[in-house]
């Protein structure tokens, strides 16, 4: 499970250090791809495996499934751990995140989510104001 709020700094080559508690649940090797919201998703190799199963059985006869998946399965990436506990994110997904240098990695449950952090302080402070809101709709969703 991961979970809390880290502010690290992504450098010039895209290398970026997970916070210690998040990588020893990570293994050697994590997975990277597009997220919702503006952000990047991390995802432990039985994470990633569980994610793309359940995109397998969307009906793929729908342009809109096609067109999700293709997204979210061209940009991703496998990112092996240095020694010093940093992932090399490419190029294309800093681009897709918006990440220059000031990122916030979130623990969202069963994933970590990589933000540019102008947007994540934005969408928190926003969503935010209307946590007893949606708190209350989740029931809604089902």
């Amino acid at each position: 499970m991961f979970i809390g709020e880290y502010r690290h700094n992504i450098d010039t080559k895209g290398r970026l250090s997970i916070p210690a508690k998040m990588r020893l649940e990570c293994g050697e090797k994590v997975y990277v791809t597009r997220g919702n919201e503006g952000c990047l998703a991390i995802y432990t190799v039985e994470g990633w495996e569980n994610y793309y199963q359940s995109l397998m059985t969307l009906p793929k006869r729908k342009a809109e499934v096609r067109t999700f998946i293709r997204l979210v399965t061209s940009r991703a990436t496998d990112c092996e751990f240095d020694k010093l506990g940093r992932i090399n994110i490419p190029l294309v997904l800093r681009k897709e995140g918006n990440l220059e240098k000031e990122c916030v990695i979130v623990g969202a449950g069963d994933h970590i989510e990589l933000w540019n952090s102008e947007t994540w302080d934005h969408f928190y402070d926003d969503n935010m104001d209307h946590f007893d809101e949606i708190s209350e709709n989740i029931d809604d969703l089902d």
